[in-house]
């Protein structure tokens, strides 16, 4: 007879995942801005406020974000700090070889994280299925709350001449009143 552990599976329930979400990138008037905001889920539990999801690379010059699960966004900022050294600051470049490296290796592919990237000249999405994306306008948005802080942002943008970084905290705060997965614990980074 099987034990009753082993005949219900539902005792068993999958691991969650750690989760970090919604960073903005903008750049307007000869100034870009990108910010996260604090919040790390695990499956459907806040566990903490005031995580720091942007970080500044290349002695200050290229801002990074991340969003998706939080061990495999700090490999993904190595990797690419890397790259940027490989290629001298070379932004785009840097870029494509970490999505083609993500892609075809073994062991990047299992990661789950989206990176944000800038420059102030060139700003990007990096994702695991080996695509770079720059978008037209220059606003990039990751994570669970994405489509909110890029409409916010959009919207703000295209409305007003706020400077990027209070762009950048007022569709995160927006975002924030929307989306379960982004609290108001905003960081926000600007070259």
């Amino acid at each position: 007879m099987p034990s009753r552990l082993t005949a219900r599976p539902d005792l068993y329930p999958s691991f969650g995942q750690w989760r970090a979400t919604t960073v903005l990138c903008v750049t307007v008037h000869g100034q870009t801005a990108m910010g996260g905001d604090g919040q790390v889920t695990f499956d459907d539990t806040i566990l903490k406020h005031t995580a720091q999801k942007v970080r500044r690379l290349a002695d200050g010059t290229v801002l990074a974000g991340f969003a998706g699960a939080s061990a495999d966004a700090f490999t993904l900022f190595e990797r690419f700090e890397a790259k940027l050294e490989d290629f001298r600051g070379n932004l785009p470049r840097a870029a494509v070889e970490l999505a083609k490296d993500w892609r075809l290796d073994k062991y990047l592919r299992r990661l789950e994280a989206l990176l944000g990237v800038t420059d102030g000249r060139n700003s990007l999405i990096i994702s695991g299925t080996g695509d770079v994306i720059e978008p037209d306008d220059a606003i990039v948005a990751i994570g669970s709350g994405a489509p909110f802080a890029l409409s916010a942002a959009r919207a703000l943008a295209q409305n007003t001449k706020m400077s990027a970084e209070k762009i950048v905290r007022t569709a995160l705060e927006i975002t924030a009143d929307i989306c379960i997965f982004t609290n108001k614990d905003i960081v926000v980074e600007v070259l």
